[in-house]
C-alpha cells in the first residue's frame, strides 16, 4: 500500500488530553483551578445545606431546600447525566454514568437530597483524580515542527531571497549561514563544509564533507557560509521523512484502557439488575412491603456498587508510583506506562548521548621519542588555528596556554593541517596526510576505531591522540542491573560508525549491537523484534533520529537532561538526570506500583462486599455507603504513600 506523504502544513500539535472516562471536563485547556471549580461549588453548597438542615433553619424548607440541593447537584451531576444520555443514544446503556445518574436522581425522587449531591460529588472528585493520572495523548509533534527549518535563502533574480522551504524547487541554489539548519536535501556546491548531523544519524562527530557530497535537511552548518543545490522537494526531505515515521509509528501504539473501564462493562449491568431485584422481588416475600424503603435500599446498593472507590483508589496507587519516580528524576507521562514498564523484557538503546556523554574527550595520548607535555605543546599550537570540535577537545588538555605559536598554517583538504611551530614543520591530521609525506606510522593505528589525530614533527612520526566519546559513569552498572531485574535481551542501535558501536557494546557487555543506522533502519530493527509477541520492548534514546523508534516501542525512554525536545516529546518516560541506571529504578518502581494498585483493588472490593450485604439487609444507609467509599480512598492514599518511603 502506498504510504501517504506528510504535508507539514496539515500537521497540528495534538495537545488534547485523552480521558478514559469522558466526563465532559476539559482538562486540557485553561488553568488547573478551573477544573476543580464545579466540585468546589457543589461541596460548598452541600456543606451549607447540611448546616442549615442540622440547625433546622426555618426558611430552608420545601422548594427552597429542593432548589438549593438541585443547584448544588448541577455542577458535578449535569456532565455525568449528559454523558450517560449520550452513551445511551449510542447504544451503550450500562455505563458508570448511567449507574451514577439513576442512583443520585433516585435519591432526589425519594427526598434524600443531601445524599444525592454527596454521592455525585464524591464521584466527580474520583473523576478528577483519575483524569490527572491518565496519560497525555501520544504523538504530540509540536517540538518536531519547531525543529524543522522555517525558511530557505534561495538564489532568484540575481540575489538570495528568504522563502518558505516548501516553495523551493529541485535544481535551485540555496545558501546556508553558520549555525543555520539546512532546509532541504541537496548537493554541496561549496568546496567543503562541516556539518552537525546528530539530529539525523546520531553521529556525535561533526561530518566534514567536500564539494558535490550529499547533504540532508536538518543538518546544522558549523563553519563557513555554504551553498547547496536542491535535489529533493521539502516534503521528500529527511526531516519530513522522520516526521512521517513518528506519525505512523505513534498510530501503531495500542491504547491502554484502565482495568475499571473494562470491568464495568460486565459489572454495571449486573449491579443494575440486582438493584431492580432488590426493589421489587421482596414484594413477593415480605408481608409489610413498603416500596419507598426497598427503593432506598436499592439506591444504597447502587451507590455501594458504583466503582467510585476503584476510580479513586487505582489512580492514587499510580500517583504514589509517579511521585516516587519523580523524586528519583524519572518522569512517566502517564500511569499506564508504569504498568508497561513491568512487562518489559527487551531493552534496545541508542549509543551517543544515552550510554555515552556525547562530548569529545582525549582518551589516549601515545608519543614516540617525545615527552607528553612537549608533544602536546606542538599539537595544541596547531589546533589553536582550527575551530573543529576535535581541536577544541585537544585544547582542553590543560588550562594553561599551549606555550608555542604556529605560523604559516595551511589546511590540506580532507587531510589536516600543516604549519611551523618552534621552527619545525608540523603535520597534524589523518593517516592519509602523514603517509602522503612519505612518513611511516605505527601499525597499531589501523586497529584504533575511534577518531585519531596523528602528529609528525620534522618529517618524523611523533605520536597520536585518540579522541572519543566518554561512557557515562553508570553505563556499565546499568547493563548488569538490567539483567538482574530480569531483562532477557539488551541491544544497541546507533547512527555512529559500526566499529565504534561494537567497541562500546563490548566494553558494556551488550550482547548485540549495530552501527551506521539511519532512523528508518533503527525503526526496522525494532519492528523485527516486535514480530515476536513475547518481546516487550523499551527503547532508550535522546536524539531527533530516535523519535520514530521511541514512538514505535512499547515504552519509549528519553534522556531528558541533554536530549532533543523531539525525543522528550515523543517518549513515554523521561530520565531527567540523563543517567541510564535510572531505567532500572523505573522498572522497580513500576513493579512496586503494580503490587500496591492490586492491593487497593482488593481492598475496594472487600469493603464493597461487606457494605453491600449490610445495605441489602437494611443495616446501612446511603451516608454509610458514601463514607465507605471515602474510607477506602483514604486507606488507598496511605497505601500509596508507602511508595514514597520505599524509593
Amino acid at each position: 500500500m502506498k504510504k501517504k506523504k506528510v504535508n507539514l502544513r496539515d500537521l497540528k500539535p495534538n495537545s488534547e488530553v485523552q480521558h478514559t472516562h469522558n466526563d465532559g471536563h476539559n482538562h486540557g485547556n485553561g488553568s488547573a483551578f478551573k477544573t476543580y471549580v464545579p466540585a468546589i461549588i457543589s461541596f460548598t453548597m452541600l456543606i451549607i445545606g447540611i448546616g442549615l438542615d442540622y440547625f433546622d433553619v426555618s426558611f430552608f424548607k420545601d422548594w427552597i431546600r429542593i432548589a438549593w440541593y438541585g443547584i448544588a447537584y448541577l455542577p458535578v451531576g449535569f456532565p455525568v447525566v449528559k454523558e450517560g444520555w449520550i452513551s445511551i443514544k449510542k447504544g451503550d446503556v450500562f455505563t458508570e454514568f448511567f449507574l451514577m445518574s439513576i442512583a443520585t436522581i433516585g435519591a432526589f425522587v425519594i427526598g434524600e437530597y443531601p445524599e444525592g449531591v454527596a454521592v455525585m460529588l464524591f464521584y466527580a472528585v474520583g473523576e478528577l483524580f483519575q483524569s490527572a493520572a491518565v496519560n497525555r495523548a501520544k504523538g504530540n509533534i509540536k517540538a518536531l515542527l519547531d525543529v524543522r527549518p522555517k525558511e530557505a535563502n534561495v538564489f532568484r533574480e540575481g540575489d538570495y531571497k528568504s522563502v518558505s522551504p516548501e516553495v523551493v524547487n529541485i535544481g535551485e541554489k540555496i545558501q546556508i549561514r553558520v549555525g543555520e539548519k539546512i532546509p532541504l536535501d541537496g548537493i554541496l556546491l561549496s568546496e567543503k563544509a562541516s556539518l552537525n548531523t546528530a539530529a539525523l544519524t546520531g553521529e556525535s562527530k561533526p561530518d566534514s564533507i567536500q564539494k558535490e557530497a550529499k547533504v540532508y535537511a536538518g543538518s546544522i552548518n558549523l563553519e563557513s557560509v555554504i551553498e547547496v543545490e536542491v535535489t529533493n522537494k521539502f516534503e521528500d526531505s529527511s526531516i519530513a521523512r522522520i516526521l512521517d515515521l513518528v506519525q505512523n509509528a505513534t498510530a501503531r501504539k495500542s491504547k491502554t484502557e484502565l482495568f475499571i473501564r473494562q470491568f464495568a462493562r460486565i459489572y454495571t449491568p449486573i449491579v443494575v439488575f440486582l438493584a431492580i431485584g432488590v426493589t421489587f422481588i421482596p414484594y413477593f416475600f415480605v408481608d409489610d412491603y413498603v416500596f419507598r424503603d426497598w427503593l432506598y435500599r436499592a439506591l444504597i446498593f447502587l451507590v455501594i456498587s458504583c466503582p467510585c472507590a476503584l476510580v479513586i483508589s487505582i489512580p492514587l496507587g499510580y500517583f504514589g508510583g509517579l511521585g516516587a519516580a519523580s523524586k528519583n528524576g524519572i518522569l512517566f507521562k502517564g500511569a499506564s506506562f508504569l504498568d508497561e514498564m513491568t512487562k518489559v523484557n527487551t531493552v534496545v538503546m541508542d549509543k551517543t548521548g544515552t550510554v555515552t556523554k556525547g562530548v569529545f574527550k582525549i582518551k589516549e595520548i601515545k608519543t614516540i621519542h617525545w615527552e607528553e607535555p612537549e608533544f602536546m605543546k606542538y599539537l595544541m599550537a596547531m589546533e589553536e588555528q582550527s575551530t573543529h570540535p576535535i581541536a577544541k577537545a585537544i585544547l582542553e588538555y590543560k588550562d594553561e596556554d599551549a606555550g608555542y605559536e604556529a605560523s604559516e598554517v595551511s589546511e590540506i583538504a580532507g587531510k589536516g593541517l600543516k604549519g611551523i611551530v618552534n621552527g619545525q614543520t608540523i603535520l597534524v591530521g589523518n593517516k592519509a596526510l602523514i603517509t602522503s609525506n612519505n612518513i611511516e606510522v605505527s601499525k597499531e593505528i589501523d586497529t584504533i576505531v575511534e577518531s585519531i589525530v596523528l602528529v609528525a614533527i620534522d618529517n618524523a612520526f611523533a605520536g597520536y591522540v585518540v579522541i572519543a566519546d566518554e561512557l557515562k559513569e553508570d553505563a556499565k552498572e546499568t547493563i548488569t542491573a538490567l539483567h538482574k531485574v530480569g531483562i532477557k535481551k539488551i541491544m544497541m542501535l546507533s547512527g555512529d560508525k559500526d566499529s565504534i558501536t561494537q567497541k562500546v557494546a563490548s566494553e558494556l557487555n551488550i550482547e548485540e549491537a549495530k552501527g551506521g543506522l539511519l532512523p528508518e533502519d533503527k525503526l526496522n530493527e525494532v519492528e523485527k523484534l516486535k514480530q515476536n509477541s513475547e518481546n516487550k520492548i523499551a527503547f532508550i534514546g535522546d536524539g531527533i533520529n530516535d523519535a520514530p523508534v521511541l514512538a514505535a516501542s512499547d515504552v519509549g525512554i528519553a534522556m531528558g537532561g541533554f536530549g532533543s525536545d523531539v525525543a522528550i516529546e515523543t517518549a513515554d518516560v523521561i530520565i531527567q538526570t540523563d543517567q541510564p541506571s535510572k531505567v532500572v529504578k523505573a522498572i522497580q518502581i513500576g513493579r512496586s506500583t503494580r503490587e500496591i494498585v492490586w492491593q487497593n483493588i482488593g481492598l475496594a472490593f472487600g469493603v464493597k462486599v461487606i457494605v453491600l450485604i449490610l445495605g441489602a439487609g437494611g443495616l446501612a444507609t446511603m451516608w454509610e455507603a458514601v463514607f465507605a467509599d471515602v474510607g477506602v480512598a483514604l486507606l488507598a492514599i496511605l497505601n500509596a504513600v508507602r511508595l514514597q518511603r520505599i524509593y
